[in-house]
């Protein structure tokens, strides 16, 4: 990915995360915190067939674009919803949040989608 200083672009915020393992109460609980972030797909067997179903985190509700594993940018009027996430794990997860300015249309427009 190339940065650039630009006074045309668009601001948006890249949020990156680390989990602090030990501050978890169990494996359970930092598995609930992926599972309530990025979603998840829940098989359900019943009468011999098996039903999948897709369960939104928040990242499926914020148009957003993933850098890494523990890193994506999101519409800067769009990180409100995510802040307040990771502010209800602040204890045991660290999360960092840097405003930039993006230039990229069809980025942006994937980030503006849903708005």
């Amino acid at each position: 990915m190339r940065i650039e200083v630009s006074r045309n672009g668009v601001r948006v915020a890249i949020i990156t995360f680390r989990t602090m393992p030990e501050k978890f109460d169990s494996d359970y609980e930092r598995v609930k915190f992926f599972k309530e972030l990025h979603g998840w797909k829940q098989t359900v067997p019943r009468n011999g067939k098996k039903y999948l179903y897709h369960r939104n985190g928040i990242l499926d509700e914020v148009p957003h674009i993933k850098i890494a594993d523990s890193a994506f940018m999101v519409a800067v009027q769009n990180m409100k919803r995510v802040m307040d996430y990771f502010d209800e794990w602040s204890e045991k997860v660290e999360c960092d949040m840097f405003q930039v300015m993006m230039n990229d249309r069809k980025k942006l427009e994937q980030l503006m989608k849903e708005e």
